[in-house]
Formats: C-alpha cells, structure tokens, sequence
C-alpha cells in the first residue's frame, strides 16, 4: 500500500504515454512495413553501429579513469577523501549542458588546449579535439565518470580487508595482492559500474549532438531529427523501440549479476 502512489505515478507519466506512442505509430496502417524499412535504412544502421561502439570506447575509458580514483576513495579518510568526492560530486549536480559547453571551450581549435600546446611550442596547427568521435568521447567520460566511481567505490567498502593482509602474510606482493585478490573481489562492481555507463551512453542526446561531427550520429540524434524536423513519428517509435528494448535487456543482466543491497552496503 506505501509504494501504491509511486507505482500509479509511475504508470500514469511514463508507462501509458509510452504504450500510448508505440500503439499509434507502430500498429497504425503500414505500420509492419515502416518497421522493415526503418530497420533496413541505412542511415539507422550506421546510427546503432556509431551508438555501440562510441558507447563500448566511453565505457572503456571511464573504467579506467574511475577505478583508480574508486581505489584511492576507498583507502582514504579525513581531508584528501573529502576534496575527492566534493571533486566527483558537484560536477554531477551541475547542469550537463554546463559541462559540456565548458568541454567545447577547453577543446576548440582557438580553446585552451590547444592554446596552452601552441603557446609551449608542442604543436604548431591546432589540433582536431573536437567535433569529432574524440570530443564525444572526451564529454561523454567526463559526464558519466561519477556513476562508475561511486559504483566501484560502493563494492570497495565492501571487500574484506583482512583478504588483503592473509594475502600479503602468505608472502604475496603488493601488485600479486591487488591483482589476484582486489581485482577479482571488485568485479562485480566493474560490471555493474560497466553496465551503468553503457546503458546511459547509447541513449545520450546533448553531448553527442554539441561536440560531434557530422558523421557521428547516434540513434538518440536521429530520434530528434524525426521528431523535430522530418516529421517521421513512426521511424523515432521504431528506433524508440530499439533504445528501450537494449536497455531493458542490459538492465535485466545488471540486476542478474548485481547484490543491489551489498552495492547500497547492506
């Protein structure tokens, strides 16, 4: 009875609209084939091809950005834990068009970067930082990084020290230590940390769009355009479609092979 109200908003402004939108553009007249042409559109496809891969390259580069920042969380206290998280947290409270636009002034051909780089002597051209796969991936990371640390810091907190010290009492060192007793114990975070940030990357919509090039479309830009410009209602359900199904999949894996109450440190 307590979780009633949230179950009936939650159907009124998400679940009806949604079975409401795929109802009238997906089973309307023609709506079998629309679905066969859109499928087989060319444009789509590179679209899904684009969205997977920049998302694999972003959640490849968060894990190896957030893990040894979730490692040095862990083993902190006092002072030096507090400027790291206020450093993870605030960005994450701040408005992601904010974050982005500050990455397009550090990135820009006439940006910081590169200024400081001509400025040293390092470069003599300006370099292609952005408007490009590179620049998605640069904003994307920086956007998502909060969600991997504070999930792989959660599974940290968890992991027996005590592991640790029988290790190194059985003469192991410091890197046979961490890497055939922590790494292992903190797999279960890297996935679901992993899964997090996939999920949410095949379905980014503002970064993408303002630091990307004109050959890097990801299905949520071409959502837009089908929306906003062409009109085509029935190819935005279809790709719609493709995103929920993904992610509904994807999240079905992250719940199968994550203790959500051992990551809230239960």
């Amino acid at each position: 009875m307590l979780m009633l109200p949230a179950f009936a908003m939650l159907a009124f402004v998400f679940v009806l609209p949604l079975a409401w939108f795929f109802t009238q553009a997906l089973f309307a007249e023609g709506g079998i084939q629309q679905i066969a042409s859109v499928i087989a559109s060319r444009a789509v496809l590179q679209a899904i091809l684009a969205t997977n891969w920049i998302s694999l390259l972003v959640t490849a580069c968060v894990l190896l950005a957030g893990y040894p920042i979730a490692y040095y969380l862990a083993n902190r206290r006092g002072l030096r834990f507090t400027l790291v998280v206020f450093c993870i947290i605030v960005p994450y409270f701040t408005s992601i068009i904010v974050r982005t636009y500050s990455w397009m002034v550090l990135l820009g051909r006439a940006g910081v970067i590169n200024r400081l780089l001509q400025s040293a002597g390092l470069i003599e051209a300006p370099l292609p930082l952005l408007y490009n796969k590179l620049g998605i991936v640069i904003g994307m990371t920086y956007v998502l990084l909060p969600y991997m640390v504070l999930t792989l810091f959660a599974t940290m907190k968890s992991i027996d020290r005590n592991l640790l010290l029988a290790a190194s009492g059985l003469g192991a060192g410091g890197f046979a230590v961490f890497w055939r007793v922590y790494l292992p114990l903190s797999r279960h975070g890297i996935l679901s940390g992993a899964l997090i940030v996939f999920i949410l990357s095949i379905g980014f919509f503002i970064t993408p769009a303002l630091m990307g090039g004109p050959s890097d479309v990801m299905v949520a830009m071409l959502i837009e355009r089908s929306v906003e410009i062409t009109l085509d209602w029935k190819s935005a359900a279809v790709m719609s479609l493709f995103l929920l199904a993904v992610t509904l999949v994807l999240y079905a894996v992250y719940y199968r092979i994550t203790d959500l109450r051992r990551l809230m440190g239960a």
